[in-house]
């Protein structure tokens, strides 16, 4: 009979912060950073738990916060942002692919950067990965490089938002198009204030929804069979916000899920922080870090300077 093995300090320890996130006044940098620092200190007792828990708990939570969005919202941004989507993303993409030449950077890597910070973090990583037969070291190199400027962006963007004196709708904008990935944008735009959340969060998951046409192309251009598909979550979210504006009579349904969804984020934030192990940071290396870094920088004051002068509301 095998004998039960009562759960170490650190497990408990790990559980009991995380619960502990499920409290309101938890703020997204918290999280992030409580899930960084415990496990640097002291390691990441569930690595792969987490991991599974964290992409899934994610998702739901996106899923959720369709509910606080309005669909003509969705579609209003969609439509006017239609040509500024187009050329950022495929600008960003060109210029990744210049600085990966430069850097000597693996052909399939520095494509998986490029995609990751022009569209939507690592779901266009994953959505491009099959697409050019990426190996699992040069997608684990890519997410590690995207995954460690999103955790700077999450606690810097914030500050530089009120330093600049950026209102609500500015703000939110800046984050959807110059962070990486949906879960930082939605986490960084919470911080600074509701209308910047639901700004932020409409502006990226439209965006994200170039993923597919993208990827298909790319799919032409590398002769690859993969299916290309839009990820769930995304649609889970228009679902939301479709139903959200359809049924106005339940409101306080809807903003109960909305509610609970955003402190699901605060939660999923730790499990993301508690992921950028030693090793991850190990395994990133200098050069994709440099080309991802140098990037997300050119982006982002791009963007902001459009932003602030007024070509881009």
């Amino acid at each position: 009979m095998k004998k039960y093995q009562l759960p170490t300090p650190d497990k408990i320890a790990f559980v009991c912060l995380f619960l502990l996130m499920a409290l309101p006044w938890i703020t997204s940098p918290l999280a992030l950073t409580a899930g960084f620092v415990f496990c640097y200190l002291f390691g990441n007792p569930f690595p792969e738990l987490t991991s599974r828990v964290s992409k899934s708990l994610l998702k739901l939570s996106v899923f959720g916060l369709g509910f606080g969005v309005n669909i003509i919202e969705v579609i209003e941004v969609g439509r006017s942002s239609l040509l500024l989507t187009l050329i950022s993303i495929a600008v960003t993409i060109g210029l990744g692919m210049i600085l990966g030449r430069i850097l000597k950077i693996p052909a399939n890597t520095r494509v998986l950067i490029s995609f990751g910070t022009a569209i939507c973090g690592g779901s266009a990583i994953a959505a491009i990965a099959p697409v050019i037969k990426a190996k699992e070291e040069e997608i684990a190199v890519s997410l590690a490089t995207v995954f460690t400027l999103n955790a700077v962006a999450l606690l810097l963007f914030p500050l530089l938002g009120h330093l600049l004196a950026m209102d609500q709708h500015q703000f939110g904008l800046w984050a959807a198009l110059a962070i990486h990935d949906t879960s930082s944008v939605v986490g960084a735009s919470a911080a600074f204030g509701a209308m910047a959340l639901t700004v932020g969060t409409t502006a990226k998951l439209t965006r994200a929804l170039w993923i597919a046409p993208y990827t298909m192309a790319a799919s032409f251009i590398w002769k690859s069979r993969e299916r290309v598909g839009i990820p769930l979550f995304i649609i889970g979210f228009i679902a939301a916000a479709f139903i959200n504006s359809w049924l106005p009579d339940f409101d306080p349904v809807w903003n109960g899920l909305y509610v609970v969804s955003k402190q699901a984020l605060v939660m999923t934030l730790f499990l993301i922080g508690a992921g950028l192990t030693r090793a991850v940071l190990n395994q990133v290396g200098v050069r994709p870090l440099v080309m991802g870094t140098i990037l997300w920088i050119v982006v982002s004051i791009t963007t902001l300077l459009l932003i602030l002068e007024g070509y881009i509301s």
